[in-house]
């Protein structure tokens, strides 16, 4: 039975620690993940999915501001581990906690590198229309995402896939990579492979400021937009002086002859007139203060008057 220890935060890393935890092939030692943050409106501390997981299961949590001191080190070391597996863990991980495990550090990032190496990688594969994406087992180096590549696993993003969808899907894709991972690394049957840095692309973390929406973008640009950033933090734009957030759209084939941002209601739809003489449909929104629904809904209490533009509200 090999040894592990197992860094990770968010939910696309819990199925990766349960498939490690269950598996008969090894012992996960310690579980380290990153502090619990206030969430929700009343700032409630809550501990991340990794944490909650790992105590369900009696694994022991360590949870450090960072892996630079003594303390860390030793205490990652006293595990004596084959592997460490770093799954979304948030934090950079100094070069003489790389070197402790005897097989190495590994790495599942959500992207097929060298492409999107950094933040975010999920959502910026949705953005950019992406057709394809998937899951890269790296043995880690000192670089941001630069290690040597072990195994892929790839899935293909339907058209209207949102971030938080394929998200999951990946996710989903994590133990059977890793597992085939690690037992092919422990055994020696595994050339890693150096990435092309020609190919590399780096992504950034996501911002409130970029999901304001450039309605003289073209219709399949916005919607790529409001998928990548479904659920988080959500395209948006103003009606009325208040933010109304975009969940759901359709690009359409229909034309309509209205300058750029000009909102159109026909048979209970949002259309608005894009750049390239595109249109979006509006089909699941949010407006500030109210829940979210469908444009069918929205219509019932509220109307656009004639003309009104999205381009023109501030």
């Amino acid at each position: 039975m090999k040894s592990v220890v197992f860094m990770g935060t968010p939910d696309f890393a819990v199925p990766a620690l349960e498939a490690l935890i269950n598996s008969p092939d090894y012992d996960v030692k310690l579980v380290i993940s990153q502090t619990d943050k206030p969430q929700g409106r009343k700032q409630i501390l809550t501990p991340p999915p990794v944490k909650q997981l790992a105590l369900q299961y009696d694994v022991e949590v360590y949870q450090p501001d960072t892996l630079k001191t003594d303390e860390a080190y030793e205490k990652i070391a006293s595990c004596s581990p084959d592997f460490i597996v770093v799954s979304a863990y948030g934090k950079i991980l100094p070069k003489r906690i790389l070197d402790i495990p005897v097989y190495g550090c590994v790495n599942l990032h959500g992207s097929l590198l060298p492409k999107y190496r950094g933040a975010a990688p999920i959502q910026w594969s949705v953005i950019n229309g992406d057709e394809v994406t998937g899951v890269t087992t790296m043995l880690m180096d000192v670089g941001l995402d630069t290690g040597d590549i072990l195994l892929t696993s790839e899935k293909t993003i339907d058209c209207n896939e949102t971030a938080g969808e394929v998200f999951d899907a990946l996710a989903d894709l994590c133990p059977e990579l890793l597992l085939e991972t690690l037992e092919k690394l422990a055994a020696g049957a595994i050339t890693p492979i150096k990435q092309n840095e020609s190919e590399a692309t780096y992504v950034s973390v996501l911002t409130k400021e970029m999901a304001l929406i450039d309605w003289n973008k073209s219709a399949d640009t916005i919607h790529n937009l409001v998928r990548g950033l479904n659920p988080w933090p959500v395209a948006r734009t103003f009606y009325n002086n208040k933010i109304l957030k975009i969940f759901k759209t359709t690009v359409c084939e229909k034309h309509i002859s209205l300058p750029v941002g000009t909102v159109k209601t026909e048979n209970n739809a949002i259309y608005v007139a894009c750049g390239n003489n595109t249109v979006l449909s509006l089909d699941e929104i949010q407006l500030e203060g109210s829940k979210r629904m469908t444009a069918e809904d929205f219509l019932r209490g509220r109307s656009f008057e004639p003309g009104f533009s999205f381009v023109t509200e501030e």
